[in-house]
Protein backbone atom coordinates (compact mmCIF):
# COMPACT_ATOMS: atom_id res chain seq x y z
CA UNK A 1 0.00 0.00 0.00
CA UNK A 2 1.49 3.56 -0.76
CA UNK A 3 -0.85 5.56 1.33
CA UNK A 4 -0.47 9.37 1.05
CA UNK A 5 1.03 9.36 4.24
CA UNK A 6 3.72 6.69 3.84
CA UNK A 7 5.34 4.42 6.18
CA UNK A 8 8.99 4.15 6.17
CA UNK A 9 10.62 1.66 3.82
CA UNK A 10 12.19 -1.57 4.66
CA UNK A 11 8.96 -3.43 5.32
CA UNK A 12 8.57 -7.02 4.08
CA UNK A 13 8.84 -7.48 0.32
CA UNK A 14 10.92 -3.91 -0.38
CA UNK A 15 13.73 -4.45 -2.57
CA UNK A 16 17.37 -3.34 -2.42
CA UNK A 17 18.01 -0.07 -2.78
CA UNK A 18 18.57 1.24 -6.29
CA UNK A 19 19.44 4.79 -7.70
CA UNK A 20 16.56 6.60 -7.71
CA UNK A 21 18.20 8.90 -9.99
CA UNK A 22 17.87 6.36 -12.56
CA UNK A 23 14.51 6.18 -12.59
CA UNK A 24 13.06 9.47 -11.52
CA UNK A 25 10.42 11.21 -13.91
CA UNK A 26 9.90 13.95 -14.02
CA UNK A 27 6.58 15.56 -12.30
CA UNK A 28 4.85 16.26 -15.42
CA UNK A 29 4.94 12.47 -16.35
CA UNK A 30 3.44 9.08 -14.84
CA UNK A 31 3.34 5.48 -16.50
CA UNK A 32 0.80 3.99 -19.04
CA UNK A 33 0.68 0.53 -19.74
CA UNK A 34 -1.40 -0.78 -22.74
CA UNK A 35 -3.22 -4.50 -22.71
CA UNK A 36 0.72 -6.73 -23.32
CA UNK A 37 3.32 -3.62 -23.68
CA UNK A 38 5.97 -4.57 -20.95
CA UNK A 39 7.48 -0.83 -21.18
CA UNK A 40 5.35 2.26 -19.68
CA UNK A 41 4.67 4.89 -21.99
CA UNK A 42 5.08 8.35 -20.30
CA UNK A 43 2.41 10.43 -20.91
CA UNK A 44 1.81 14.13 -19.62
CA UNK A 45 -0.23 14.36 -16.04
CA UNK A 46 -3.46 15.91 -17.25
CA UNK A 47 -3.76 19.12 -16.09
CA UNK A 48 -6.59 21.21 -14.73
CA UNK A 49 -9.53 20.35 -13.65
CA UNK A 50 -11.68 17.13 -14.69
CA UNK A 51 -13.68 17.26 -18.06
CA UNK A 52 -16.96 17.82 -17.74
CA UNK A 53 -19.22 15.08 -18.55
CA UNK A 54 -22.86 14.11 -17.96
CA UNK A 55 -23.46 11.21 -15.50
CA UNK A 56 -24.79 7.57 -17.53
CA UNK A 57 -24.67 3.83 -17.63
CA UNK A 58 -21.07 2.62 -15.91
CA UNK A 59 -18.31 1.85 -18.77
CA UNK A 60 -15.08 1.28 -16.65
CA UNK A 61 -13.95 0.80 -13.33
CA UNK A 62 -10.36 1.11 -12.23
CA UNK A 63 -8.92 -0.85 -9.15
CA UNK A 64 -6.34 0.29 -6.55
CA UNK A 65 -3.50 -2.32 -6.79
CA UNK A 66 -2.23 -2.85 -3.35
CA UNK A 67 -3.93 -3.88 -0.90
CA UNK A 68 -7.07 -3.73 -3.10
CA UNK A 69 -6.54 -6.21 -6.25
CA UNK A 70 -3.47 -7.98 -4.01
CA UNK A 71 -2.16 -8.35 -1.11
CA UNK A 72 -0.07 -5.22 0.11
CA UNK A 73 3.22 -6.05 0.08
CA UNK A 74 4.92 -2.38 0.74
CA UNK A 75 7.26 -1.65 -2.25
CA UNK A 76 7.03 -4.99 -3.40
CA UNK A 77 9.28 -5.88 -7.42
CA UNK A 78 8.82 -9.58 -6.97
CA UNK A 79 5.83 -11.12 -8.58
CA UNK A 80 6.76 -14.29 -6.73
CA UNK A 81 4.94 -12.44 -3.87
CA UNK A 82 1.50 -11.18 -5.61
CA UNK A 83 -1.73 -12.66 -4.10
CA UNK A 84 -5.06 -11.75 -5.02
CA UNK A 85 -7.38 -10.88 -2.53
CA UNK A 86 -10.13 -12.62 -1.54
CA UNK A 87 -13.23 -12.77 -4.61
CA UNK A 88 -10.57 -10.43 -6.93
CA UNK A 89 -10.90 -12.31 -9.85
CA UNK A 90 -14.50 -13.22 -9.83
CA UNK A 91 -14.76 -9.21 -9.11
CA UNK A 92 -13.52 -8.37 -12.17
CA UNK A 93 -14.77 -10.82 -14.32
CA UNK A 94 -17.99 -10.12 -13.40
CA UNK A 95 -17.38 -6.43 -14.90
CA UNK A 96 -16.00 -7.68 -18.09
CA UNK A 97 -19.39 -10.11 -18.47
CA UNK A 98 -21.13 -7.42 -18.31
CA UNK A 99 -19.26 -5.27 -20.90
CA UNK A 100 -17.50 -2.63 -18.72
CA UNK A 101 -13.61 -1.94 -19.38
CA UNK A 102 -11.36 -2.36 -16.18
CA UNK A 103 -8.41 -0.99 -15.23
CA UNK A 104 -5.39 -0.17 -12.44
CA UNK A 105 -4.13 3.08 -10.97
CA UNK A 106 -1.62 2.61 -8.21
CA UNK A 107 0.71 4.85 -6.43
CA UNK A 108 4.29 3.51 -6.49
CA UNK A 109 6.21 5.86 -4.56
CA UNK A 110 9.36 3.19 -4.07
CA UNK A 111 10.21 3.71 -7.61
CA UNK A 112 11.22 7.55 -6.31
CA UNK A 113 12.80 6.27 -2.84
CA UNK A 114 15.40 3.77 -5.08
CA UNK A 115 13.27 0.66 -3.84
CA UNK A 116 12.21 0.20 -7.13
CA UNK A 117 12.53 0.05 -10.92
CA UNK A 118 10.94 0.43 -13.75
CA UNK A 119 11.37 -3.40 -14.49
CA UNK A 120 10.87 -4.59 -11.38
CA UNK A 121 6.81 -2.57 -11.30
CA UNK A 122 6.47 -3.59 -14.88
CA UNK A 123 7.64 -7.46 -13.85
CA UNK A 124 4.94 -7.48 -11.14
CA UNK A 125 2.14 -5.88 -13.23
CA UNK A 126 2.62 -8.64 -15.73
CA UNK A 127 2.26 -11.21 -13.05
CA UNK A 128 -1.24 -9.18 -11.94
CA UNK A 129 -2.79 -9.52 -15.37
CA UNK A 130 -1.54 -12.89 -15.56
CA UNK A 131 -3.57 -14.17 -12.48
CA UNK A 132 -6.69 -11.25 -12.59
CA UNK A 133 -6.29 -10.02 -16.30
CA UNK A 134 -5.57 -8.60 -18.90
CA UNK A 135 -6.59 -5.29 -17.85
CA UNK A 136 -7.53 -2.58 -20.25
CA UNK A 137 -4.88 0.03 -18.89
CA UNK A 138 -2.57 0.58 -16.10
CA UNK A 139 -1.63 4.22 -14.90
CA UNK A 140 1.28 4.45 -12.30
CA UNK A 141 2.68 7.12 -10.75
CA UNK A 142 6.42 6.83 -9.72
CA UNK A 143 6.92 9.85 -7.93
CA UNK A 144 7.65 10.04 -4.36
CA UNK A 145 5.07 12.48 -1.86
CA UNK A 146 7.50 15.42 -1.75
CA UNK A 147 7.60 15.75 -5.87
CA UNK A 148 4.57 17.71 -6.16
CA UNK A 149 3.40 15.50 -9.25
CA UNK A 150 -0.35 16.03 -10.33
CA UNK A 151 -0.72 12.06 -10.44
CA UNK A 152 -0.29 10.86 -7.04
CA UNK A 153 -3.54 9.96 -5.55
CA UNK A 154 -5.38 11.83 -4.32
CA UNK A 155 -4.99 14.11 -7.01
CA UNK A 156 -6.93 12.96 -9.73
CA UNK A 157 -4.22 12.70 -12.49
CA UNK A 158 -4.01 8.90 -13.04
CA UNK A 159 -7.77 8.55 -13.09
CA UNK A 160 -7.76 11.10 -16.03
CA UNK A 161 -5.02 9.79 -17.94
CA UNK A 162 -6.61 6.27 -17.38
CA UNK A 163 -10.16 7.76 -18.76
CA UNK A 164 -8.45 9.41 -21.25
CA UNK A 165 -6.73 6.24 -22.60
CA UNK A 166 -9.71 4.20 -22.35
CA UNK A 167 -12.17 7.25 -24.44
CA UNK A 168 -14.52 7.38 -21.48
CA UNK A 169 -16.02 10.01 -19.08
CA UNK A 170 -14.90 10.11 -15.88
CA UNK A 171 -18.62 10.69 -14.81
CA UNK A 172 -19.23 7.26 -15.86
CA UNK A 173 -16.08 6.06 -14.45
CA UNK A 174 -15.65 4.19 -10.93
CA UNK A 175 -12.71 3.86 -8.92
CA UNK A 176 -12.33 1.01 -5.97
CA UNK A 177 -10.03 1.07 -3.56
CA UNK A 178 -9.11 0.63 -0.05
CA UNK A 179 -8.00 4.26 1.59
CA UNK A 180 -9.17 7.39 1.75
CA UNK A 181 -6.58 8.63 -1.48
CA UNK A 182 -8.19 6.04 -3.55
CA UNK A 183 -12.15 7.44 -3.48
CA UNK A 184 -10.12 11.00 -3.13
CA UNK A 185 -8.79 10.84 -6.49
CA UNK A 186 -12.11 9.63 -7.80
CA UNK A 187 -14.19 12.34 -6.49
CA UNK A 188 -11.10 15.10 -7.74
CA UNK A 189 -11.74 13.75 -11.25
CA UNK A 190 -15.59 13.31 -11.27
CA UNK A 191 -15.16 9.92 -11.02
CA UNK A 192 -17.41 7.68 -8.34
CA UNK A 193 -15.30 6.16 -5.37
CA UNK A 194 -15.97 3.31 -3.56
CA UNK A 195 -14.25 2.12 -0.42
CA UNK A 196 -13.20 -1.44 -0.08
CA UNK A 197 -11.83 -1.27 3.69
CA UNK A 198 -9.14 -3.45 4.95
CA UNK A 199 -7.74 -3.61 8.90
CA UNK A 200 -5.36 -1.17 7.41
CA UNK A 201 -7.98 1.33 6.41
CA UNK A 202 -8.33 4.41 9.08
CA UNK A 203 -11.27 4.87 11.00
CA UNK A 204 -11.67 8.57 9.62
CA UNK A 205 -11.29 7.09 5.97
CA UNK A 206 -14.17 4.63 6.38
CA UNK A 207 -16.23 7.24 8.07
CA UNK A 208 -15.75 9.77 4.70
CA UNK A 209 -16.65 7.24 2.37
CA UNK A 210 -19.47 8.18 0.77
CA UNK A 211 -20.14 4.55 -0.83
CA UNK A 212 -18.43 1.15 0.48
CA UNK A 213 -18.24 -2.43 0.54
CA UNK A 214 -16.52 -4.97 2.89
CA UNK A 215 -14.98 -7.09 -0.33
CA UNK A 216 -14.69 -6.66 -4.06
CA UNK A 217 -17.55 -8.19 -5.14
CA UNK A 218 -19.74 -6.40 -2.66
CA UNK A 219 -18.20 -3.42 -4.88
CA UNK A 220 -19.04 -5.29 -7.93
CA UNK A 221 -22.33 -5.91 -7.01
CA UNK A 222 -22.83 -2.48 -5.45
CA UNK A 223 -21.66 -1.35 -8.73
CA UNK A 224 -24.21 -3.03 -10.70
CA UNK A 225 -26.98 -3.76 -8.88
CA UNK A 226 -26.99 -1.47 -6.19
CA UNK A 227 -26.58 -1.60 -2.22
CA UNK A 228 -27.31 -4.79 -0.37
CA UNK A 229 -26.16 -6.25 3.40
CA UNK A 230 -23.14 -4.74 4.09
CA UNK A 231 -22.42 -2.32 1.18
CA UNK A 232 -24.21 1.19 0.40
CA UNK A 233 -23.80 4.76 0.48
CA UNK A 234 -23.64 7.12 3.14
Amino acid sequence: MDRQQDTAPGARGATAVVDPAAEREEAGRLWLYAPGQRAAERVPVPAGPSPSGDAGPLEAVLFDRDGTLVADVPYNGDPSLVEPMPGARAAVEALRARGLMVGVVSNQSGVARGLLTGDQVAAVRQEVDARLGPFDVWAVCPHGPGDRCGCRKPAPGLVLAACAYLGVCPARTAVVGDIGADVGAARAAGARGVLVPTPMTRSEEVVAAREYARDLPGAVRLLLDGPSAGEGTV
